[in-house]
């Protein structure tokens, strides 16, 4: 707990199983008495904003990989407007939604929500984004099937929500907005130490990929300017030569995205840093039947190599044996190789520098939205003999460990921040903790510190820019 903060003097009973007690001069409301429908349309000059479930709303860029999918015709785009509430009636029980940064259109897959005058917005956003309430919108969200469940204007405007009086709901949110800022600044620094042991293991990574474990080996002229002198007996290969088969997931799928079936592989799963998939998000397949067919073409089965096509360039990952029942997402290439290839030694080749810079010369600088599988089939490729393969992936694997371990320790500090942030707010907006004397005495406007996170690969993975399609935010 925060020194200072301390549960309110008086509790009552606020009537509601999500909400428990709340302090005695507080309110329930229903949603339709604290904000209104806004549905309006013919305002194509308005930017394009969207919804992630990591940062709100924001403008979207659609000079970013992958984000060339704008509709020609914006007449069924909706108007928001600064400050009002928008949220995806599909993924408003993960968190999709926010306050409008300034006056844009949306998806007519979005509701927004315009703010009454005694409500304050962003005092709804913190409340809205909190695992009970997100539960209880689930509740009140409507579908034929649970996965496809949509939260209607109709239904969220009847659920009941918590209401502090105006003056404090601000002063809940000048809290909340000083905390954050305080946390990503702490997040911050420990990403830069993992930044640092991140550079430390690419070095390590670089030279054992390009010169092997012999200090004295003989070096010979690769062919390629860039590459320069590889060791004798090493091939220069591409990846089409030693690979049986590669593909990417297919287009659109991210809209049966479940809570359960089988995993569907993301470039959010896949490492910058090391071969290993990323479970901490994961997201899972819930497919109908006339999709089988086409699963079979997208299916990651053991030993695969994954590489991210859109958003960061030269993500990869190796399939681990338990994978189980998994399938690759239209922003993954996955590359099946030969039997006499260590698919370990070719992972850590395309996360070194010379994977890298082949990444970077395919995109000619930067100006391509993304890799094609014809670019990933020409990624250039060191080969040595298997023995030498397995010898240096070892050794790699040993030399790495403990730098390995070292960011694992951080990556769970800011798990733990991140998880104290998230209990902290769901206490303060729903009446767990005093927070008025703390917030009058910090300065009436916050400088919020911004999210120091890349962009979300959930929303490349999982936006559909096209209405009859519903969008579906990450």
């Amino acid at each position: 707990m925060i020194d200072g903060l301390r549960p309110y003097p008086e509790m009552r009973p606020s009537g509601l199983a999500w909400l428990g007690d709340v302090p005695a001069h507080w309110d329930v409301r229903r949603i339709g008495r604290l904000f209104g429908a806004r549905r309006d349309t013919g305002f194509p000059e308005l930017p394009i904003l969207e919804v992630s479930i990591r940062s709100g709303v924001r403008i979207r860029d659609f000079d970013e990989g992958g984000r060339k999918q704008e509709m020609a015709d914006r007449s069924k785009y909706q108007r928001a407007m600064r400050g009002d509430i928008a949220y995806n009636m599909m993924r408003m029980w993960q968190g999709a939604v926010g306050i409008a940064p300034t006056d844009g259109l949306v998806s007519p897959a979005y509701v927004v929500a315009r703010p009454f005058p005694e409500t304050d917005a962003a005092y709804y956003a913190y409340l809205f984004r909190t695992t009970t309430y997100m539960r209880e919108i689930d509740v009140f969200s409507r579908g034929i099937v649970p996965d496809r469940n949509r939260l209607y204007w109709e239904s969220f405007k009847q659920m009941p929500s918590v209401y502090p009086p105006l003056d404090e709901q601000r002063l809940i949110v000048r809290f909340l907005d000083w905390h954050g800022a305080q946390t990503a600044k702490l997040i911050r620094a420990k990403k830069k130490l993992i930044a640092l042991l991140n550079e430390q293991k690419q070095a390590i990574i670089h030279r054992a990929v390009t010169r092997g474990l012999d200090p004295n080996v003989e070096l010979k002229p690769s062919g390629i300017p860039w590459l320069g002198d590889v060791p004798e007996g090493w091939e220069v290969k591409r990846l089409r030569s030693i690979s049986r088969n590669i593909t990417s997931g297919s287009r659109g799928w991210s809209r049966y995205s479940s809570d359960h079936g089988p995993l569907f592989v993301r470039i959010a799963n896949l490492s910058r840093t090391g071969l290993h998939l990323r479970f901490d998000d994961v997201v899972r397949l819930a497919l109908p039947v006339s999709e089988l067919g086409e699963a079979a073409r997208t299916r990651a089965t053991a030993g695969d190599l994954l590489l991210s096509i859109t958003a960061f360039i030269g993500s990869v990952a190796i399939v681990p044996d338990d994978i189980g029942d998994a399938y690759v997402s239209q922003h993954v290439a996955c590359c099946r190789l030969v039997s006499e290839v260590n698919p370990r030694w070719i992972g850590y080749v395309l996360l070194s520098p010379v994977g890298q810079a082949h990444g970077t010369l395919s995109m000619y600088g930067g100006t391509k939205q993304g890799l094609s599988l014809e670019d990933v089939k020409n990624y250039v490729v060191l080969l040595p003999p298997r023995e030498i393969q397995n010898d240096v992936t070892d050794w790699i694997d040993k030399a790495t460990r403990q730098i390995s371990n070292s960011i694992s320790v951080v990556e769970r500090e800011i798990a733990l921040i991140q998880e104290f942030r998230a209990r902290l707010i769901a206490d303060v907006v729903t009446g767990k903790l005093d927070v008025r004397a703390m917030a009058a005495s910090l300065p009436e406007t916050i400088e919020l510190e911004p999210i120091d996170e890349p962009t979300d690969d959930e929303d490349l993975d999982e936006t559909v820019d096209d209405p009859e399609n519903e969008e579906v935010a990450a």
